[in-house]
């Protein structure tokens, strides 16, 4: 509950507390606080098993932490049942970045002058549909101007 409070700021609201409280009423706050706290906690508990119960027997291993998204999806990818594993060890995103990078670059990478299909004579381009992005498109000329819009400015 306290994981990010070090020393120093414990102290810190130890004598916050002596000085507005005083000493005399300090242990009467903390168990005021210490009552409310576990109060609340009964109060959860209760609601969950409430929920629970009215879930029924179905749900009977939910969990309340699988409804953070963060824990969901890390029990599903746990869970190999759709073969998540062997799709993500089958994508490689640096390398897709790095080929992505290289064609608006300019650039050939490794991995499409390796896979690169020829073109057929007379075609323009290539069998599959890609577009070769390695190619630079023709700048426009230079009389042409982009259109110029006077309430964007």
């Amino acid at each position: 509950m306290f994981n990010d409070i070090g020393a120093f700021e414990l102290v810190t609201l130890i004598i916050l507390a002596v000085l507005v409280f005083g000493p005399d009423k300090l242990p009467k706050v903390i168990q005021d606080v210490t009552r409310t706290i576990r109060k609340i906690r009964e109060f959860s508990e209760s609601a969950k098993h409430d929920i629970r119960e009215e879930l029924g027997p179905e749900f009977k291993d939910f969990e309340f932490e699988d409804l953070n998204p963060k824990t969901f999806i890390r029990k599903q990818l746990d869970n190999d049942e759709l073969g998540l594993k062997e799709i993500r060890s089958g994508f490689d995103l640096k390398k897709e970045m790095a080929e992505v990078t290289d064609a608006v670059n300019g650039r050939e990478s490794e991995a499409s002058t390796s896979s690169a299909v020829p073109a057929a004579p007379g075609s323009s381009g290539s069998t599959s549909g890609r577009v070769d992005m390695s190619k630079k498109p023709a700048p426009p000329p230079a009389d042409d101007r982009p259109p110029f819009d006077a309430d964007a400015t």
